[in-house]
This record gives structure tokens, sequence and C-alpha cells, in this order.
């Protein structure tokens, strides 16, 4: 790892699995050999916990979508931007804008706020704004919407079969509200949009440039799903620098997870050099990532301090937030 951060200038990391001061000193290490700062991210989806031991786990979005109070859904994302900072972490991969129409889905699910497009948008934005009004890059995710599938792109190529009108009027609205608002980042998943593209919209430049893009004003940092999932693949034998090759023609800016990072970088060069990929268009997409960076307040870089961490993760606060949420979340029905 410290190879590929000092000598191959790799962008970021993501936390998969771990405890907190061991975190924090790896985080402290790698930082210090990165000639740029490294993005580092988490799947925090209801808090640091969906990753890293002995954090706070605040309730999974489907029981905040029962919430009325949203204000309450910005205070939780304000806590969890203060518990990601304090261990180093810039990019939370939250909130999940999917709207669970499909009750089948074996991967969404307590993931999304629920059925009614409205209010996966506004509590997606109460969400939002907390981590980012608290310097902590939020990121929706999947687009175009992984709500209704019925299986897990994890392991399989997911097919969303509905028209351009429908896919408007409901996978794309709660997108299309943050996107109005602010919102710094979106993951495409791994899903085959026949109505756009056969490939998967990860690596289909008219869901990604055209639609996404183009289309919906969206001007902020475009993040491929997971990389090493099979569904980016869609039953294709190809080398994983073609799949990193294929996301960034497509119009990635960030290639997450990829099995081979040397690999897609000698790739995506070689297709600079043969006139495949605009230098120009490299330069751009790097701009923007840096200039992410430094929004993120990665220029002053510190060493992450382990004294009282357990104590800062779990503060009396967050309890009480935590105990707020469940609490407003109690639904006669």
């Amino acid at each position: 790892m410290e190879s590929l951060i000092a000598n191959n200038n790799i962008g970021g990391l993501i936390l998969f699995q771990g405890q907190p001061v061991l975190e924090a000193q790896l985080i402290s290490r790698f930082q210090t050999v990165a000639k740029v700062p490294l993005i580092v991210s988490i799947d925090g989806e209801h808090g640091l916990a969906m990753r890293v031991s002995s954090t706070m786990a605040f309730p999974k979005q489907l029981t905040l979508g029962a919430i009325q109070n949203n204000a309450l859904i910005y205070k939780m994302g304000a806590e969890i931007a203060r518990e990601c900072k304090r261990l180093g972490i810039s990019l939370n991969f939250a909130p999940v804008v999917d709207i669970n129409s499909n009750p089948e889905n074996p991967i969404i699910g307590h993931r999304s706020f629920g059925e009614i497009r409205e209010n996966v948008a506004l509590k997606s934005l109460a969400y939002m704004k907390g981590m980012q009004d608290n310097q902590l890059i939020a990121c929706a995710k999947h687009f175009p919407g992984h709500g209704d599938t019925h299986v897990d792109s994890h392991h399989i190529l997911p097919k969303i079969s509905y028209d351009s009108e429908r896919l408007h009027s409901i996978e794309f609205y709660p997108f299309q509200q943050l996107i109005n608002d602010s919102v710094q980042s979106i993951i495409v998943g791994h899903l085959q949009v026949p109505a756009y593209d056969m490939k998967p919209a990860t690596l289909s430049q008219n869901v990604i440039t055209n639609i996404l893009k183009n289309e919906m004003g969206f001007k902020g940092l475009v993040i491929t799903d997971a990389l090493n999932m099979r569904g980016v693949r869609s039953g294709q034998r190809v080398s994983s620098g073609d799949i990193d090759l294929q996301a960034f023609i497509a119009g990635n800016d960030i290639l997450l997870y990829s099995e081979n990072p040397l690999e897609g970088i000698r790739r995506i060069k070689g297709a600079i050099q043969t006139g495949l990929i605009q230098q120009a268009d490299v330069d751009a997409r790097v701009r923007k990532i840096l200039k992410a960076k430094y929004w993120a307040g990665l220029n002053q870089i510190q060493n992450i301090e382990t004294t009282n961490l357990y104590q800062d993760l779990n503060s009396a606060e967050a309890q009480s937030i935590k105990k707020e949420l469940f609490e407003n979340a109690i639904t006669v029905v």
C-alpha cells in the first residue's frame, strides 16, 4: 500500500474494517508518504460503525425514514462528519438515495429512506447538508437508482427496464434534488439501463456524460461503484485495466476499488498517448479532485491524535443524538 501511494500517486483509500486506533495510525502513516494528500473514504451510511469497530452506530436509513423532523437527520449528519474528520476521513459514501420501491430487493432495503420519492429526497438533503456543512464530502448513491432491482450488483448485473419518463420521474428524482442543491459527489452503480445503454451504467458514456453531467447538470465528482464487484463485468472476460479504462472514458472522475491500479494507470496513460483520451480532459478531472481535497481541508495534513480517540468517537452528545433519532422514529401503524 505504501508503494502504491509513494511511487504511483494513487488518489485515495477506502476503509473496510478495523479498529479506530489502528485506522488512525495507518491513515497518518499513509498521508505522510503521499506527495498529494489522500482522500480517505468510508461507507458510513449509518456512521463509522458500518466499517470501524467500537464506534457509534446510528439508525439505519429505513428507520430514519419514519422520522418527521428532518432537522434531527441534519444533526446526525453533522455528528457523523465530526467523527469522520476526527479519524482523518474526508469522504463518506452516504446518503443512499435509492428509492426502495421493490420489496424483493436483496441489497438496498433498510439502506434506503423508503419508497416515497419526496421523503427520500428531503431526508437525503438533510443528511447531506449535515455532513457538508461540517467539511465532510457527501456522496449520493447509486445512480441511476438501485432501489427497484431484484438482484445484487456485487454478484450480477441488475437491469432497470423502465423508459426515460419513468426514470426521470422516480429513480432520478432524489439525485436531481441533491444536484440542484450542493451534493459534491455521486456514485454510479453497476446497473443496466436499456433505455440508455446495454453496458453497465458505470461504463456508459451516455449515462454518465450525457445524462448525469450534461442533462442533469452535475458538476461534482463522479465515482464508480467498487470496480471489484462482479456486476460491472456483465459476463465479460476482461482485465481490470480494461474496466478502469472504460470507466474513465465513460466520464468517471474517481475509480473506486480498482483490482489492479497499476494496470489501470498504464492503460489510461496509453490511451492518452494514442489520442483516445485528451490530456485536457484528464487535467480537468484532476483539477476537480484537487479542489475537493482542498475544500475538505487536506491542504493541512496533521497526524491523527489517538489519545481519547474512543471517547471522542462515542461522546455523550452522539449517544444523545442516537437516542433522539430512535425515539422520533417510533410510528403508529
